[in-house]
């Protein structure tokens, strides 16, 4: 047996795959323990943890640790005349019209920050030796005085000659055998040393609450008698193994979101469809990818909290507009939803676990297009009341009633998920209405269609059960490992050359580390350049096929900068212009057998023949459909509500939708 556990903010979803069976759940979270509500999820989906064989995780603990300030004791090491970084940080003013405007917080004090004399150029040559001497006087008794659970090491040019930091790194290993120690030459091995640096201490910040957490679930399952492979999300849309992650746990920070992509990549594959723009509305937030040809676009760099990460993930925008998202009004009387929410505890008001705020739950709920004994198959029974108490205030501000006001959140949530759509779309020289969108989460469906009509989408697909497409994305997922240098070199007959003993050496290092996880087999490997002209301040990646690698030419290379360059800025570039490669960026890849079909997963529930929905001003009859009983090839008109276990789809007057061979659902409308 397969199963994937993906832990949101508001809910724990679980898949598993059994030869030609698939079985699905959802659990509450547990935010204070996460674990508690994955373990939960394997007893929800009446499975024994003896018979999993392969077990993908995905949460939120890496992240929640970075928000909520809830890390590790680290402390920081650095050059000398370099302590200050993190808190110098780049000249950038985020909000410039904001008097009280201060950067973003260092998650280590100042006071916590130590120097040791060295120096390397950007060469890799050394021109001051590491001082041992008075690493060994001051700061090996000022880290072991300190109570630090870890240490994060980034010296000046350690991309260029990690010498330094691994012999600093053995020496206080040899001397604190219980610290943990991060360097920034196996964490980001790439220059821009603040980005570096941010990333380093952030990956020593959360590594010791992610061995923790995996140490809690990891035991607890084998008192279960589970025996199986356990392997954890990253955030490019790969997995590693457990045990792997206990050395790169930053690479986990949004696995959830990058989990979610990789399974509407595969099941919409089935279909035929592989251009893209999922979006994925789940308790706390949406999270929209924009998916061209199959693939979704990686990024070599991302922030959280305002500091930067310089690892690989998904190109993913989020927003603040999720089922949990509150519904308010600012002090100049606008409406407003979210960034904040009712998360898991207390969760919406409907849930009647002590939520008094309205949300966007609480309004589909008035709406009428979630059915208060429906949510969950009928395992979880919402409160109307105190979904329409919580709107009441709502309303009064408004001057409207109280399904006027939920009518008006659910318009501002769609276009705060439009917002977020152009950005990945529109704003990079891409038409949405060239794509299919791709809802998913137990709150997209019910949006979708407004969302298409507003960008002209002409066609949605609705995977089966949509609300754990995360935890499928899980168990679709290959073994992947990414990785990044910088190199720099100019455009000239000698780059090929640069090129190909670059990749060689990272293959045949990929291999072997493959072959330690256990991960034997076809493994394969892809290769792009970060490359720009001579003088610009960033570079962009110029992908390149490693099979072409043997003939390649410095000609070749222009070429294929010049064509990506079009792309991002629509020109190529002046004529003459010299041309340098700054980085490279290797990926290699262990692919796994494809998943059985995916299929909607039944429930005991009794339809009525139609509900009431709200629709502008007036209040429709919408039609009542089960969706594990829809089958291939049927047609339903909206207005219509297709009901699900995890999540229900929305068809609007104007609409059609239709179940394909597949088991996705096709909707057109009037944009089609």
């Amino acid at each position: 047996m397969r199963v994937g556990i993906e832990v949101g903010g508001t809910f724990t979803d679980i898949v598993a795959v059994d030869g030609s069976r698939v079985e699905v759940a959802k659990v509450p979270s547990t935010p204070n323990s996460p674990d508690i509500g994955a373990y939960a999820a394997i007893g929800a989906a009446g499975i024994s943890p003896g018979d999993i064989a392969d077990l993908v995780h995905g949460s939120t603990v890496a992240t929640n640790a970075i928000l909520e300030r809830k890390g590790a004791r680290v402390a920081f090491v650095t050059t000398q005349g370099f302590r200050d970084i993190l808190f110098l940080q780049r000249h950038d003013r985020r909000n410039i019209y904001d008097l009280r405007y201060a950067k973003p917080a260092s998650p280590v004090a100042r006071h916590d920050c130590y120097e040791v004399a060295e120096r390397i150029v950007a060469s890799g040559d050394v021109i001051l030796p590491l001082d041992e001497v008075d690493i060994r006087r001051t700061l090996l008794p000022a880290l072991a005085a300190g109570g630090y659970d870890a240490v994060a090491i980034c010296l000046l040019s350690a991309y260029a000659s990690p010498v330094h930091e691994q012999r600093l790194r053995d020496t206080i290993a040899a001397e604190l055998p219980g610290l943990r120690i991060a360097c920034s030459h196996a964490v980001a091995c790439e220059f821009r040393e603040y980005e570096r640096a941010s990333t380093t201490v952030l990956s020593a910040y959360v590594q010791p609450v992610i061995d923790r957490y995996l140490d809690r679930f990891e035991a607890t399952l084998a008192q279960a008698g589970f025996r199986g492979h356990f392997s954890v999300m990253q955030s490019n849309g790969g997995r590693l193994p457990a045990v792997a992650m206990r050395q790169t746990a930053i690479t986990a920070l949004f696995s959830g979101p990058a989990a979610g992509v990789v399974g509407a990549i595969r099941q919409a594959a089935r279909s035929a469809r592989g251009n893209l723009i999922t979006f994925d509305m789940g308790g706390t937030s949406t999270d929209v990818s924009l998916v061209v040809d199959g693939e979704a676009s990686l990024s070599p760099e991302t922030e959280i909290d305002g500091l930067p990460i310089r690892t690989p993930v998904l190109d993913i925008v989020s927003v603040g507009a999720g089922g949990g998202s509150l519904v308010w009004i600012d002090d100049g009387g606008m409406l407003r939803v979210g960034p904040r929410s009712a998360g898991a505890m207390p969760g919406p008001a409907c849930y009647g676990h002590g939520g008094t705020e309205p949300t966007v739950t609480d309004a589909h709920l008035v709406r009428g297009t979630i059915r208060a004994d429906a949510f969950l198959g009928g395992a979880m029974k919402l409160d109307a009341e105190r979904a329409h108490a919580a709107f009441a205030p709502i309303a009064a501000r408004l001057g409207t009633d109280i399904a006027g006001a939920a009518a008006a959140a659910i318009r501002l949530t769609v276009a705060n998920i439009v917002r977020a759509i152009q950005l990945v779309s529109t704003e990079r020289g891409r038409d949405p209405r060239d794509y299919a969108l791709l809802p998913f989460g137990g709150a997209g469906p019910l949006l979708a269609a407004e969302i298409a009509e507003e960008l002209g989408v002409p066609e949605i697909l609705v995977p089966p059960n949509p609300g754990v497409i995360s935890a499928l994305g899980l168990l679709s997922a290959d073994f992947v490992k990414v990785a990044g240098v910088t190199r720099r070199t100019a455009l000239d007959d000698s780059a090929p050359a640069v090129l190909r003993e670059a990749f060689a050496r990272f293959q045949a290092e990929a291999v072997t580390e493959f072959h330690g996880l256990g991960l034997d087999g076809a493994l394969d490997f892809s290769l792009s350049a970060d490359m720009r002209f001579v003088g610009q301040a960033f570079e962009i990646p110029v992908p390149i096929e490693p099979g072409a690698l043997p003939g390649l030419t410095a000609a070749d290379l222009a070429g294929h900068f010049t064509a990506a360059h079009r792309r991002v800025y629509f020109h190529g570039g002046e004529p003459g212009r010299r041309v340098e490669i700054v980085g490279l960026r290797f990926g290699v890849r262990r692919r796994l057998e494809a998943l059985p079909e995916f299929r909607e997963r039944a429930t005991t529930l009794s339809h009525p023949a139609d509900v009431p929905v709200r629709v502008g001003n007036d209040s429709v009859a919408a039609a009542m459909v089960d969706a594990a009983g829809l089958a291939a090839g049927e047609i339903v008109t909206g207005p219509a509500l297709i009901e699900g276990y995890s999540s229900s789809i929305w068809v609007p007057p104007g609409w059609i939708a239709e179940r394909d061979t597949h088991g996705n659902i096709l909707m057109r409308g009037k944009a089609a």
